[in-house]
């Protein structure tokens, strides 16, 4: 068995989620955001028919995940999570590609998202991703010790 993990590439199968993936969602976003979703809103959101969830998996273990709301031909993407001990393998780059190519394939035109502007290694995967500074909203995001960040909203058009 440690054979097999020394030697293999590691790489996460991604998939879309559904209901049964909700608790391991909801402990992932916990663990990669000040204000994490319960398992209740996480398994709620994925109910919703408008709702797109793709996630990524390593054996048993769920290593990141994207979630989308589409809207009319517009998506925003709410939230995207990599567990601490896959970062830096390009699993994000992997989920998002994987997901725009899914809301396209949905008719979605635009695709939009918040992020803190403190976040550089999520904003330079956006950048690389074609998304674009469309807005910013000062104060948004609160931080440590009473320091509030604003959220910069980006957008991606999909051909």
């Amino acid at each position: 068995m440690i054979w097999r993990r020394i030697f293999s590439r590691g790489d996460a199968a991604l998939s879309e989620a559904s209901a049964r993936d909700a608790a391991s969602i909801a402990t992932l976003h916990a663990a990669s955001f000040r204000r994490g979703w319960s398992e209740d809103e996480v398994e709620r959101l994925i109910a919703e028919r408008n709702v797109i969830v793709h996630r990524a998996v390593d054996g048993r273990a769920l290593r990141g995940f994207i979630m989308s709301r589409l809207a009319a031909d517009e998506a925003e993407i709410l939230s995207v999570a990599v567990a601490s001990a896959a970062q830096g393998r390009g699993l994000a780059r992997k989920l998002l590609d994987l997901h725009l190519r899914r809301l396209a394939g949905l008719g979605c035109r635009a695709v939009f998202l918040e992020v803190d502007e403190s976040n550089a290694a999520a904003i330079r995967l956006y950048r690389r991703a074609g998304f674009r500074e469309v807005s910013r909203r000062a104060n948004y995001y609160s931080g440590p010790g009473g320091k509030s960040a604003a959220a910069l909203v980006l957008r991606r058009d999909l051909n």
